[in-house]
């Protein structure tokens, strides 16, 4: 790791773990984070939790784990570029999503109205609960114990009454104050994964066509610098090169008009960074440029018809499970029923939040299907 800039999260300023333990050797405080990400079950089950596409539609499509590690990569390399701690951006990229549910935002929305009455579903919420309770490893606490940073990295928003209830951690939502750089570059290398791969997905299912992406100008202008470029390139380089050239313009970008942020704001601390105002962003003009991008998803992807048809059985399959469990907890492997016995509906959305796809569409088989095996 390149020399760190003074405003920087670093073992020497961080406001530590909840639980005393001795520093680590031979790595810094926050390679023991990332390690303990990584080796987590929630981790592991990323590989099969849904990007866009459900899991069992195809192997190439994108999943939790891939999105986590692409976000990482991005992460990773701006954080270098500002001297900002790498190993932080990589633990949190690759803790931000261990709390979603199976079927991606459908799913979430789904166990979300299914909680109304009861406190709630938000997948950020659910990844801290993840590193701070649910992970069962280590003899001397619950959860990962991860260091301050890295929690409050994961926690990208959160409400008003959401956060009096978080402590310290809660605390910056309460004051309007700013997380550290490596957190707030972070909602950003999410975005600029998600945007860009989705794309690549969507082309890759025949969802989307490459005539339809002409009409984004983002997407236009790359896609016309790669045809002159390379004029007889088959269509999946096409669309790499495409994808790759979106992706670097927009993370140049981003890297560019943080370099003058934080150069304007003159900040010289990490205390310094949390009074500021947001320092971490794109120019107004890629703002502008990305939002008929998203729009353009919204519309032609994630709206349509395909998608929406799996998504409505994928929110079916939760409301089912959860109704199922909430009638007779008795259902629930033990481990779970324990929990039941203090509040029964949030250890039953952290059983489902658990699940992956499929283990979500064999669970509901299991408890819906009077077919014989």
């Amino acid at each position: 790791m390149s020399v760190l800039a003074p405003y920087a999260v670093s073992d020497k300023n961080t406001r530590g773990r909840r639980l005393f333990e001795a520093p680590p050797m031979g790595r810094s405080e926050f390679q023991r984070d990332r390690d303990r990400i990584v080796h987590s079950t929630a981790f592991r089950r990323l590989e099969y939790k849904t990007q866009v596409f459900v899991n069992h539609e195809g192997d190439l499509f994108r999943t939790r784990l891939t999105h986590s590690i692409e976000v990482a990569q991005i992460a990773r390399s701006v954080a270098r570029v500002l001297k900002v701690n790498e190993d932080l951006a990589e633990a949190i990229a690759f803790a931000h999503d261990l709390g979603h549910t199976p079927f991606g935002h459908a799913g979430q929305d789904a166990l979300n109205e299914c909680m109304r009455e009861y406190g709630g579903f938000e997948h950020n919420l659910q990844s801290l609960r993840t590193v701070e309770v649910l992970e069962e490893h280590y003899a001397e606490f619950d959860g990962l114990n991860l260091v301050y940073e890295t929690r409050e990295g994961i926690l990208k928003h959160c409400s008003l009454k959401n956060a009096a209830q978080l402590g310290v951690l809660g605390q910056r939502f309460i004051d309007k104050q700013q997380p550290s750089l490596e957190a707030q570059l972070n909602n950003y290398a999410d975005e600029i994964a998600y945007n860009n791969h989705d794309i690549d997905d969507g082309l890759r299912s025949g969802l989307l066509t490459l005539d339809q992406l002409e009409s984004v100008e983002l997407v236009a202008q790359q896609l016309a610098q790669v045809r002159a470029a390379y004029p007889s390139l088959g269509e999946r380089r096409l669309i790499h090169e495409t994808i790759r050239r979106l992706i670097n313009v927009q993370t140049l970008d981003l890297l560019r008009t943080t370099e003058r942020a934080i150069a304007d704001s003159g900040v010289e601390t990490l205390e310094d960074v949390r009074l500021a105002g947001r320092l971490v962003g794109f120019s107004e003009g890629m703002h502008a440029s990305l939002q008929p991008l998203r729009r353009f998803l919204r519309e032609n992807l994630y709206w349509h018809f395909r998608v929406l048809r799996e998504m409505a059985k994928a929110k079916r399959v939760i409301a089912d499970l959860f109704a199922a469990f909430m009638n007779d907890p008795r259902l629930l492997p033990p481990q779970y029923q324990r929990r039941a016995s203090d509040d029964k509906a949030r250890a039953i959305a952290d059983y489902i939040a658990g699940m992956t796809d499929r283990y979500a569409m064999k669970e509901h088989h299991r408890l819906f299907d009077i077919s014989p095996a």
